[in-house]
């Protein structure tokens, strides 16, 4: 059955019986079987013409994971106050695996079209959440990416295991992150961790802009929304248990080196 909802995507949101089948690899009387249980439970809907869709019941399954509902529910008003003096996209990514994963989005109107969406995933080493979160990732996670080689999505996507390390080190220092139009030409995203009590960067927001922006300001205004963040994060659960660290260093301090958001945002 998780293999049936696993072949869904943004671009594949509706597929026939056989494409269900084919793409699964299951044997097509199995996957008629399973496809006409999830429907039944309501993780599948058909649609005119034979096919299906996800369904509602996913969505209110996946609004009780615990991890997602207690960062958005405590950083969106933050992302929502980043929104206001922006007015563009501002999302919110964990790490999942080698991907980073977007919990939550903030946009409008007059926002840039981004590839990003809600629910959606995204590499690590091309997009300002996901280089945040592998800055504070173990460094074996690191070892790992670099193994598989690094996927150049544009011209200047950072594939170099050398050129990538500096950069994550640059986030560990400056406590932000920035990607040049390294996921798609002319789009320019600019990040910060979100750390939980014991330290640990749970989460990376971030907001994307066009490239002509000068990001030199908005790093600041986007490490004080997360600063903001994480100090909300662990009134909100001061008894978090520990977690390893996953620097080779100590965990940052997000109470440190506060800037404010510049007037000129």
């Amino acid at each position: 059955m998780l293999s049936l909802l696993d072949v869904f995507t943004w671009e594949s949101s509706e597929l026939s019986l056989n494409e269900l089948a084919r793409r699964s690899g299951l044997p097509l009387s199995t996957t008629y079987r399973l496809a006409a249980e999830l429907v039944d439970w309501g993780a599948l809907e058909r649609i005119a013409g034979g096919g299906y869709r996800l369904g509602m019941r996913l969505v209110e399954v996946g609004a009780r994971a615990p991890r997602a509902a207690s960062l958005n529910e405590v950083v969106a008003p933050f992302m929502q106050d980043l929104y206001v003096v922006t007015r563009e996209n501002v999302h919110l990514a964990v790490l999942d695996g080698h991907e980073a994963l977007y919990v939550e989005r903030v946009t409008g109107r007059s926002s840039i079209t981004v590839k990003s969406r809600r629910g959606g995933r995204m590499p690590l080493h091309a997009t300002g959440v996901g280089k945040v979160l592998l800055a504070y990732a173990p460094e074996e996670l690191v070892d790992e990416l670099l193994r598989k080689g690094l996927e150049r999505f544009t011209p200047y996507t950072i594939v170099a295991p050398g050129h990538l390390r500096r950069t994550l080190e640059d986030i560990r220092r400056t406590g932000f992150g920035i990607a040049r139009e390294e996921m798609t030409v002319g789009r320019v995203s600019v990040a910060a961790a979100v750390h939980d009590a014991s330290g640990q960067a749970v989460a990376a927001m971030s907001i994307v802009v066009r490239s002509g922006v000068d990001v030199a300001q908005l790093g600041p205004a986007v490490r004080t929304a997360a600063v903001s963040a994480s100090r909300r994060l662990r009134e909100r659960f001061p008894g978090h248990p520990p977690r390893p660290r996953t620097t080779s260093g100590p965990p940052p301090d997000p109470e440190q080196s506060k800037p404010s958001v510049p007037d000129s945002i």
